[in-house]
């Protein structure tokens, strides 16, 4: 079983409205941020892996470069 921890926090008044008609206030925040992290997470390993392909990408452009002699010769 987790442990919990107390925190007080300041919202928006806006954002604190959203609140006034959940009944679990500390669960949907608690899912709200879990929810939040977990996209964040997504998006940079999004970013991770394009970075890594458009490296390849590159690498991938100079060996089809080094191999056209070959394909132009017909073999």
């Amino acid at each position: 079983m987790s442990t919990a921890r107390r925190l007080n926090i300041t919202l928006p008044e806006d954002v604190a409205e959203i609140l006034n008609n959940v009944k679990n206030k500390s669960a949907f925040i608690a899912e709200a941020i879990r929810e939040y992290k977990k996209q964040k997470d997504k998006e940079k390993l999004i970013a991770e892996l394009k970075e890594g392909y458009l490296l390849s990408a590159k690498e991938d452009i100079e060996l089809s470069k080094d191999w056209e002699v070959t394909i132009n010769d017909g073999i």
